[in-house]
């Protein structure tokens, strides 16, 4: 399947994209769990772990060509839990869920990377950069 959207269209999903982020009185957050990410975002979670939570700048993201940059995102100096960060809820500033990601170590194919995926109870996760392309691009 090939899809290829003209750039203003790319920029524009890009721009609301970024509005549903920047939402809400506070800045978005990234929320790190373990096991499978939710058929349906929101619903209850049953096995899946919290492991801890990073905090994005305010405003989030620039876009430019559709191509989604996240700026400073604060590490999780303290996780709650141990385990192996699987997927991660980004939501916004009032707490409502934007969308869910798939996570992996650097070598991986996860949207978002981090150096491992195994994070210790009490111990940092840290993001060094996040970005993603709108389709198309």
């Amino acid at each position: 399947m090939i899809l290829r959207l003209i750039p203003a269209l790319r920029a524009a999903i890009a721009e609301q994209w970024i509005s549903y982020f920047d939402a809400g009185a506070g800045p978005a957050i990234i929320e790190f769990y373990t096991g499978i990410i939710p058929t349906n975002l929101g619903d209850t979670l049953t096995t899946q772990v919290k492991l801890g939570t990073l905090t994005c700048s305010d405003p989030a993201a620039t876009q430019t060509a559709g191509v989604i940059a996240f700026g400073t995102i604060t590490q999780d100096s303290g996780a709650d839990a141990g385990g192996t960060a699987a997927w991660a809820y980004i939501k916004d500033g009032s707490g409502a869920i934007v969308n869910a990601v798939d996570v992996s170590n650097a070598a991986g194919d996860g949207l978002i990377k981090l150096n491992t995926t195994t994070v210790v109870a009490g111990g940092p996760i840290l993001i060094n950069s996040l970005e993603f392309t709108v389709a198309g691009a």
